[in-house]
This record gives structure tokens, C-alpha cells and sequence, in this order.
């Protein structure tokens, strides 16, 4: 009867657990938890608001080659998010890691004055181990939301910058 008793419990914690532990974060995330307004995207850089311009602003999606890439990107006049998925498979949570490097995003600083001295910082970079990651919260077929955070690395000086609080509301080329 004890035996019975500590495998009905046992049974109870787990079914508990994995109940509890699931998350919307799994299939990428709630859509209306999207803060970017409709065609931009908007996050943190060390601290700093960023909010890209709309016509500057877009997600393309291709395949070829048995496998699709997933585009995003949004400028202001002088800062740029880039975001590269190579074996994009629709919404789901997509990890910066230098174990991984077909997923890819830049923050960068262009010089248009001095194209030599555009900034560019990546992640992954060499040794970052999960540098971030992507959330694709809804995908329908004229927009793609989400969400994203990733520190990342300029490898001509070796600084690195925090984008945080990131989240897309991109218009499908």
C-alpha cells in the first residue's frame, strides 16, 4: 500500500510540473505581447531607445536550395537591426549561439560620410556561447511579429553592445 501511495505522489508532482512548465514562450511567444508598432522595430541598445523608420523597415522570406531564410530589418538615419534565420521553420524561438552561426544579427552604425568607419557589432561571435534569440510570434502573409534580445560584438574593437526589449511588427516584402 505504501509503494502504491509513493507512485500515485510521484505521479501527481510530475503531471504538476509539466503542466506548469509549459509556456507560450515555446511556440514563440504571445503575438499581442508585440511592442513594436505596425512596420518597425523597437528595442534597447545599452540602455537607449530604438525605433526604426517604417520605409526603412521590412521582412522578406525566400527558399531555395530545400531551405527558406528569413529576413528583418529596420534603420533610422543612423542605426540599423539586422536579423538573418537560414532554416527558417515558421514561429518559434530561434537561439543566437556560436554552436549555430545560420542565425545571425547585427546591430549596426553606418558612417555614410566615411563608409570605412561604419560600426557593425554580431552575434553570435567567437566564444559568446547563446548570445540571444529570436522569437517569431505570428507569421501571416503580408507581416511578421516577435520578439529578440542578443548581446553582440564589434570585432574591430572588440566592444560589445546589449539589444534588449526587442520586438518586430514587420511588413512581408
Amino acid at each position: 500500500m505504501r509503494i502504491l501511495k509513493n507512485v500515485m505522489l510521484l505521479l501527481t508532482v510530475v503531471t504538476f510540473v509539466t503542466f506548469t512548465a509549459c509556456s507560450s514562450d515555446d511556440d514563440g511567444g504571445d503575438p499581442g505581447s508585440v511592442g513594436a508598432a505596425s512596420g518597425t522595430i523597437s528595442a534597447k541598445i545599452d540602455g537607449s531607445n530604438f525605433t526604426s523608420l517604417e520605409m526603412t523597415s521590412f521582412a522578406n522570406k525566400a527558399s531555395g536550395g530545400g531551405q527558406t531564410t528569413l529576413v528583418l530589418q529596420g534603420n533610422t538615419q543612423d542605426q540599423a537591426i539586422n536579423m538573418t534565420i537560414n532554416g527558417y521553420e515558421g514561429e518559434g524561438t530561434y537561439e543566437l549561439s556560436d554552436s549555430n552561426v545560420f542565425i545571425i544579427a547585427s546591430y549596426i552604425e553606418p558612417d555614410i560620410s566615411n563608409p570605412a568607419n561604419t560600426q557593425t557589432w554580431s552575434a553570435p561571435y567567437q566564444d559568446s556561447g547563446v548570445a540571444g534569440e529570436i522569437k517569431i510570434s505570428e507569421e501571416t502573409d503580408s507581416k511578421v511579429k516577435g520578439t529578440f534580445s542578443f548581446t553582440a560584438k564589434n570585432s574591430n574593437d572588440g566592444s560589445t553592445k546589449v539589444i534588449s526589449e526587442g520586438s518586430f511588427n514587420l511588413n512581408k516584402q
